[in-house]
C-alpha cells in the first residue's frame, strides 16, 4: 500500500484569485494538486522546482507544505524532506472508522435541521445520480457523491463537524474515485443515499444515523476490494 520515495515529477499551474493572500493561492493549488493526485503518494515535495512551476517565491511554498503537513498531506522526513503522505490500509481503516461516526452524526442532525430547499436539492441530486448510472459517466457521478454529502453536511448545521467531514473525504478523495469505479459500486452508492434522504425526509434521526454509517462502511468494504484485488494483480 505504501509507495516509494520518489522524486517530483508534477507540473501544476497556479488559479490566481485577487481576492485571496498569495499564500492562500499556493497552499490550495498543491492541496487541490494532492487531493486528485497530480501530486502521488510518496512524491517529494521539491521547494525550488514547485515555486518556479507556481511563479512565486520559495517562501509561500514553504508556508503551504508546513500547513499541509498539520493537515496530514504532507510528511517530513529528517534529512530527505517533504513527500506526499501515503495512506497504509491501517490508516485507511482509521480514516472510515471516524467518517462512518461523523457521518452518523451529520446524517441524524439533518433529519432534525434540513430545509425543505436542502431536502429538495438531496432529491435533485440523487435523480442526476440515476442518470449517471445508466450513462455510466463515473466524473460526474463523482461530482455528484462530493455534493451529495456536501448538502447533507450542511444541512447538520454544524460548521465545525462540516469541516472536518470535508477533510475527511478529501483525504480518501482518489480512494472514492476508485471504489465508485468498480463494477456495480456507484449503483449501490446511489440506493444507500436514497435509504438515506428517506429517513431524513421522514426526519427520523436514528434511520438517517444507521443508513449513514452503514453507507460509509459499505463504501470502506468496496474499497478494500479494490486495494486487494490491486495487491493479488501486482504480485502475480
Amino acid at each position: 500500500m505504501r509507495r516509494g520515495l520518489m522524486e517530483s515529477k508534477s507540473s501544476f499551474s497556479i488559479k490566481i484569485d485577487n481576492y485571496k493572500p498569495l499564500r492562500d493561492i499556493v497552499f490550495e493549488s498543491i492541496r487541490e494538486a494532492i487531493i486528485t493526485g497530480e501530486l502521488e503518494p510518496g512524491e517529494r515535495l521539491m521547494e525550488i522546482q514547485m515555486a518556479e512551476e507556481l511563479g512565486v517565491s520559495r517562501t509561500p511554498v514553504r508556508e503551504a507544505i508546513r500547513r499541509l503537513e498539520l493537515e496530514g498531506f504532507v510528511v517530513m522526513i529528517p534529512r530527505k524532506g517533504a513527500y506526499v503522505a501515503s495512506l497504509s490500509l491501517k490508516d485507511l481503516a482509521d480514516v472510515f472508522e471516524i467518517h462512518a461516526a461523523l457521518e452518523g452524526l451529520a446524517a441524524s442532525l439533518a433529519a432534525q435541521r434540513i430545509t425543505d430547499k436542502e431536502l429538495d436539492e438531496l432529491e435533485r441530486v440523487l435523480m442526476q445520480m440515476t442518470e449517471c448510472v445508466g450513462s455510466d459517466d463515473l466524473e460526474t457521478m463523482i461530482d455528484l457523491d462530493t455534493k451529495f454529502h456536501e448538502t447533507l453536511f450542511i444541512a447538520s448545521r454544524n460548521r465545525r463537524l462540516s469541516q472536518m467531514m470535508n477533510h475527511l473525504m478529501d483525504q480518501i478523495h482518489n480512494f472514492r474515485c476508485r471504489s465508485l469505479s468498480s463494477a456495480g459500486r456507484a449503483k449501490t452508492a446511489l440506493l444507500e443515499h436514497r435509504k438515506i434522504v428517506e429517513a431524513i425526509g421522514e426526519h427520523s434521526a436514528k434511520d438517517a444515523y444507521n443508513m449513514a454509517i452503514r453507507h460509509i462502511e459499505s463504501a470502506e468494504n468496496s474499497i478494500m476490494d479494490v486495494l486487494n484485488k490491486d495487491d493479488t494483480t501486482n504480485h502475480c
